[in-house]
């Protein structure tokens, strides 16, 4: 078994392995990564499709599944994943291809024959390609998604994707039962972080709304449409809130698809009593109507890069009883980030001061530094280790570290690498 690595592994973004079993070719993952603005987009190593027996989509975040459609442009192959990830990702590549008109070797046709070759398979539902056997996995990081395990010639490869071991309120654990592995692909995004305790970051999101709703204001709450918004929604609704929850935007198309698979939550109920007693803004017209009482918008986009999040940063950020809660990445580049590091938003050519009070939360959908060693110590055999999706001191130095604790080799592949095991 020899894995080919299409990404740079010491990045965040257009994951891509192409993993080979005695001619059995299996493509784990093929995403897109996005630049600062007006930059274009960067892909994984091209791969012909010909030469691939089958694609595993591990989640439908576009890093990881937002060039998978070109591998359609003149042939079908077989691309695997769990329900929830193939009807998020087709709603988020179809969204990326509104946003970003031609700047992709592909279009709907492609993403439409993608969906026409798309099996669905659930955790821990072995399939047979060729020389390979492989399986999904619960990965704790988004609804439906998934981590790999690939057999082969009786070699056994793990590839977590995007993890989260301790799962959050929406999502059951990461599942680390899979027995001894002889290579092991992780992700080190916050290899070197360590997060506040999720129970501490929703007390305090608590708290803040609250505060928000006793001087009479408005809370705006940015957020990811795939899943934070709904854990924010999840989290009020918990604490028994008060005030109205409006929910706008994606997040209520993925309100939907959420709610066909509610075997991959951790609690449908807690779900589906949050979302049914949110407000959901259809028209227009009904945002500013829906503001005229205390309330908490939750909207995207997360990172205040377009959506319906500019139309309420506007109508909120002047205004000193009202708050912006943060609780997403802020990706360089992003007016988020310039909210963070500034205090100060873009509107019709002019940088302002926001008066509103801006606040940041962590709950981040990735395995923090103490989630990624106990997961590390709980590997079963003697695996090669390959560290990636993160920054270049992030994979070094968390290589580095499995190899003195554990003594397993392990090191950051690069592009086009060929690992063998």
């Amino acid at each position: 078994m020899n894995v080919k690595v299409l990404g740079a592994a010491n990045e965040v973004g257009r994951s891509g392995f192409l993993v080979n079993c005695q001619g059995t070719n299996l493509l784990l993952d093929y995403g897109v990564m996005f630049g600062r603005r007006g930059t274009p987009p960067e892909y994984p190593l091209h791969v012909k499709p010909k030469d691939i027996d089958g694609i595993i989509i591990t989640h439908a975040h576009l890093d990881h599944s937002g060039n998978v459609p070109s591998l359609f442009v003149s042939r079908d192959t077989d691309v695997y994943a769990t329900p929830p990830t193939f009807d998020l990702s087709k709603l988020l590549i179809e969204d990326m291809l509104k946003i970003e008109k031609n700047s992709h070797s592909f279009d709907l046709p492609e993403v439409n024959n993608m969906m026409r070759n798309a099996r669905q398979i659930g955790y821990k539902q072995k399939v047979t390609k060729g020389n390979a056997t492989f399986e999904l996995r619960e990965s704790g990081h988004v609804i439906g998604g998934s981590t790999v395990l690939v057999e082969s010639e009786k070699k056994r490869m793990f590839y977590t994707g995007d993890i989260k071991t301790n799962g959050s309120r929406m999502l059951r654990e990461m599942d680390l039962d899979f027995g001894e592995i002889d290579l092991l692909i992780t992700e080190s995004t916050y290899a070197q972080t360590e997060q506040k305790p999720r129970r501490e970051s929703e007390r305090e999101l608590v708290e803040f709304a609250n505060e928000v709703m006793d001087r009479r204001g408005t809370l705006f709450i940015p957020s990811f449409s795939v899943e934070r918004s709904q854990e924010i929604a999840c989290i009020l609704k918990d604490a028994n809130f008060k005030h109205r929850i409006i929910m706008d935007g994606m997040a209520l198309k993925v309100n939907e698809i959420i709610f066909k698979h509610p075997d991959y939550l951790r609690d449908p109920k807690v779900f589906a009593d949050a979302i049914n007693s949110a407000l959901s803004i259809k028209e227009h017209s009904e945002r500013k109507r829906a503001m005229e009482e205390p309330c908490v918008v939750i909207s995207p986009a997360g990172m205040l890069v377009g959506g319906n999040a500019v139309y309420y940063l506007q109508q909120l950020a002047f205004d000193a009883k009202n708050g912006i809660a943060l609780v997403s990445y802020q990706g360089e580049g992003t007016p988020g980030k310039k909210l963070l590091d500034t205090g100060k938003v873009s509107t019709r050519g002019r940088d302002l001061k926001v008066t509103a009070e801006v606040r940041q939360f962590g709950f981040s959908g990735h395995a923090d530094r103490n989630e990624l060693f106990d997961m590390i110590s709980r590997i079963k055999g003697n695996p090669r280790v390959l560290t990636v999706h993160g920054d270049v001191d992030s994979c070094a130095s968390f290589a580095q570290e499995i190899h003195e604790r554990f003594g397993f080799k392990a090191e950051v592949p690069g592009v086009s690498d060929i690992i063998t095991v």
